[in-house]
């Protein structure tokens, strides 16, 4: 969107040759609502003609000029006269649609956007949680608008949006999120706490915004990180982290985006988006269960993050965006650069052709958005449809006895015709009322109720989401922690035993929490017994009233959790 203010009668127009694209790639200059408020900037959204289903990139949206070049670790200064335009930016209202759009007549769905004042408001209306990048008012008041312009109407493809990029408020809210993370530095060596000083901040968001307004931002190379993904450290996940200006600018990007995806995911999709977790998953499943649908296909995608192909994906992307520059930056972040250096040192530097980098702030919302087409073909077909629960690439399709095979076969072929593949060996095809099936962390499985009253779902936690806690637990409490003051190590496994039963208690868990809670108790009485170097009798001194009252050891809940 261009910075000029301009006339309440006449849609603002992009530079550059921005703007929204027809299906020849041409661009039209004269589209956009008017607007009757002349402090409003206008326009920023286009139509782009025709369903949008599979819309061609063009090469002016997605050139390669940008993937090539590389930043330095600092910002450079911005000059006096561009920084006073850009300050000056700060106090005026920003919006990428028309005012008198902002009415969401005849949306298919719920609303999910947060602090979205809705008719009909599902369970994602509200402040947002902790998946919702934290905003300020005037940010977060753009995001409503584009959700709802993009819920109201699906077709509609926005088409000046980088003009946004460069707003201070936006990129302050931006690197204060970036800040919160506390991430590793990239490949410059560049780190969040040198921008925890105000006015080192200050310069330092000026002049990105500089940077971004004249288009001379370039993605930096990533820092190839490994970690582990098992307990047994046999097997390694590959991590790109970007430069922290990077960070920033794909979380200032990730915000004008999310809303835009939001309103056309899935309601059964629950991985990264505002107001929804596991539980809410779990819920679905259950009642998938309730209605028969007994037979589970227990997916696994193979390396999804480190294959998804880029040239299908931007053309998802392109279903909703036609701005050449957001395009382009989007493209630019996916072929970045990788380097790794080894235990001597030595860096090699390799091209990334396929995949999105898991670590960028940006990965998580195009990994979603990839399957979220996925979602709407396995679930949109009535009651005698199948139910497709997935969390990010985690899914399970639930269907009615006999259709799995169908279904297994059907779901192969859409991977397949979009450059992904199943995992054979975890992948299976299981009956829900004659053995379990594991998904979050959770495992569910058909059991008869109390006193014999009917069949219902069982859902706890699985043994190997128990087994990561005692993992978790044993590295708190043994011989190497014995010399640190216990109550500081207490509160160190308060925090761990707390995350753990927030995130699981749900449904059937109150045995499991009870098994937990007495390992928890027994190995803090041996460490404290061991510590002191006790001769008097363990349980009769160290008791659960003394570990919990003098040691402030956390009470679990013991109730069953509260549906969602």
């Amino acid at each position: 969107m261009s910075s000029e203010s301009t006339s309440p009668d006449e849609p603002s127009r992009s530079t550059d040759g921005e703007g929204c694209q027809d299906w020849a790639g041409q661009s039209r200059k004269d589209v956009g609502p008017k607007s009757s408020e002349p402090s409003q900037h206008v326009g920023g959204v286009g139509e782009g003609g025709g369903s949008g289903r599979m819309i061609r990139v063009s090469c002016e949206n997605c050139s390669d000029e940008v993937a090539s070049g590389t930043s330095t670790a600092g910002t450079s200064q911005a000059k006096p006269d561009e920084a006073g335009r850009v300050a000056a930016e700060v106090g005026a209202v920003h919006s990428s649609v028309d005012p008198t759009d902002i009415k969401t007549v005849g949306e298919r769905r719920d609303g999910t956007c947060p602090c979205a004042s809705q008719s009909s408001e599902g369970r994602d209306d509200g402040q947002g949680d902790e998946l919702w990048i934290k905003t300020s008012p005037k940010v977060r008041k753009l995001q409503r608008v584009l959700y709802r312009k993009a819920k109201a109407e699906p077709q509609w493809r926005f088409y000046s949006l980088y003009g946004e990029l460069s707003r201070l408020d936006l990129l302050t809210d931006a690197v204060e999120q970036v800040i919160d993370n506390r991430g590793a530095p990239g490949g410059d060596g560049f780190r969040t706490e040198t921008l925890k000083d105000e006015k080192v901040r200050a310069a330092w968001l000026l002049a990105l915004a500089v940077e971004l307004k004249a288009k001379r931002y370039q993605p930096s190379p990533l820092r190839r990180v490994y970690i582990w993904k098992d307990q047994a450290k046999t097997k390694r996940r590959a991590l790109g982290i970007p430069t922290v200006k990077d960070r920033v600018v794909q979380t200032a990007a990730a915000i004008l985006l999310q809303p835009i995806w939001e309103a056309d995911y899935h309601e059964y999709s629950y991985a990264y988006r505002p107001q929804r977790r596991t539980h809410h998953a779990m819920d679905t499943i259950r009642k998938a269960l309730f209605s028969r649908k007994t037979e589970v296909i227990d997916a696994d995608l193979s390396s999804y993050f480190d294959t998804i192909p880029h040239r299908p994906l931007m053309q998802f992307v392109a279903q909703r965006v036609s701005d050449g520059s957001v395009l382009r930056l989007i493209k630019a972040w996916l072929r970045a650069a990788i380097i790794e250096e080894d235990k001597t040192g030595k860096r090699t530097v390799t091209a990334n052709t396929c995949g999105t980098p898991q670590g960028g702030v940006i990965s998580p919302g195009l990994a979603n958005l990839y399957l979220s087409a996925l979602d709407h073909e396995l679930n949109e077909g009535g009651g005698k449809s199948p139910t497709m629960v997935r969390y990010a690439d985690d899914l399970v399709i639930l269907a009615k006895p006999g259709n799995g095979s169908a279904l297994l076969a059907r779901l192969k072929g859409w991977l397949e015709t979009h450059g992904l593949k199943l995992n054979e060996e975890k992948t299976r095809l299981v009956d829900a009322r004659k053995e379990s099936f594991c998904f979050l962390g959770f495992a569910v499985s058909w059991r008869k109720g109390f006193r014999g009253k009917g069949w219902y779902p069982h859902v706890e936690p699985s043994a190997k989401s128990q087994s990561k806690l005692r993992e978790k637990v044993r590295s708190i409490l043994n011989v190497r922690t014995r010399n640190q003051p216990d109550l500081v190590t207490v509160e160190k496994l308060n925090q761990v035993t707390r995350g753990w039963a927030t995130a699981f208690h749900y449904g059937n868990s109150s045995r499991v929490f009870h098994h937990q809670q007495h390992y928890v108790r027994n190995k803090l009485r041996h460490w404290l017994y061991r510590k002191y170097n006790r001769t008097h009798a363990l349980f009769g001194f160290f008791t659960d009233d003394r570990l919990h009252g003098q040691y402030r050891l956390w009470h679990w809940p013991h109730k069953v959790a509260a549906p969602c």
